[in-house]
């Protein structure tokens, strides 16, 4: 008869291995994602001729497979749709996908805890299937909350230097979408989040969207704070005339000081942090070396 401490392992490792798969799958979703989006050189004709077709038709055959399956409310999800964008995967089928993975998690890790669990009593295996369907469910919520949080952090890392090398390019009197065009390659390898999301911008300004709301949908395909406060300056400053390369230099220069300020926020609270561990593992190993022995001589002597 399996143990509960077994059936314990084959779970973690059931959602572990899931977990695992979803994540290097879009994980090469999004790289090829960026990697498309900031290229510069375009498939050859005669590549789209010979197989640009198939594969799009594959493509949708897939879709509609997945479709069938797939709940209409997870999948057309506009919050979920913002937070996957938010997160670096905003391709057409990425709804989709994350609800198709939600659908497969919910249905085969109680499925697999239901034939793995130990038949001992009826109560005790609803007990476990309940709580792998628990976990099932808040898992890839889980997942795309912290993909959103880590893409927002690396973003926001990342914007005072791409400030600097637009103050540069503006500054040595290049217009600001030609800028930022020049910045998104330059940081293509090094920032590439920020870059492709700054291609991006670039292409709807070419396509004919306003410069304003090109920019304001920087902001809403990050989520970051700071983007947002940044665009609001470049606006404000258009339209007063004030020159964007001494908005970009100041608003970099506040960057890195609210950085700074963070860094030292954190450096500050972490004595309060460490109190809880301190108190739970670190103090009572030091009691017990430190008093044990005086425990054991004072019980020997009142034993006699």
């Amino acid at each position: 008869m399996t143990s509960p401490l077994a059936l314990a392992a084959l779970v973690f490792l059931g959602i572990t291995s899931l977990g695992a798969a979803a994540y290097v799958y879009l994980l090469e979703r999004s790289r090829r994602s960026i990697v498309d989006r900031t290229a510069v050189q375009t498939q050859s004709a005669s590549y789209g001729r010979l197989f640009g077709a198939g594969a799009q038709s594959a493509k949708r055959s897939f879709t509609r497979v997945l479709a069938e399956f797939v709940p209409e409310a997870w999948a057309n999800n506009a919050k979920t749709e913002t937070a996957l964008v938010q997160a670096g995967y905003d391709s057409a089928t990425a709804p989709l996908t994350y609800a198709a993975i939600r659908v497969a998690m919910l249905v085969g890790i109680p499925v697999l805890v239901l034939l793995l669990a130990p038949k001992q009593t009826f109560a005790r295996v609803v007990m476990y299937v309940a709580s792998a369907a628990i976990v099932a469910a808040l898992l890839p919520a889980w997942y795309l909350v912290r993909a959103v949080r880590l893409r927002q952090e690396t973003i926001r890392r990342s914007l005072p230097d791409t400030l600097d090398l637009l103050v540069v390019c503006i500054e040595a009197g290049i217009s600001l979408d030609a800028a930022i065009l020049r910045v998104a390659r330059e940081l293509g390898g090094v920032h590439p989040e920020l870059a492709s999301e700054l291609v991006i911008v670039n292409r709807k300004t070419n396509a004919g969207m306003s410069r304003e709301d090109a920019l304001r949908g920087l902001w809403t395909r990050t989520g970051v704070h700071e983007i947002r406060t940044l665009v609001s300056h470049i606006i404000q400053g258009e339209k007063w005339g004030t020159s964007s390369g001494r908005v970009l230099r100041v608003y970099s220069e506040t960057l890195r000081r609210l950085r700074r300020q963070a860094a030292e926020k954190k450096a500050a609270t972490l004595p309060v942090k460490m109190l809880l561990p301190l108190g739970l593992f670190i103090f009572p190993s030091i009691f017990i070396v430190i008093l044990g022995p005086v425990a054991m001589n004072v019980m020997k002597l009142f034993a006699k």
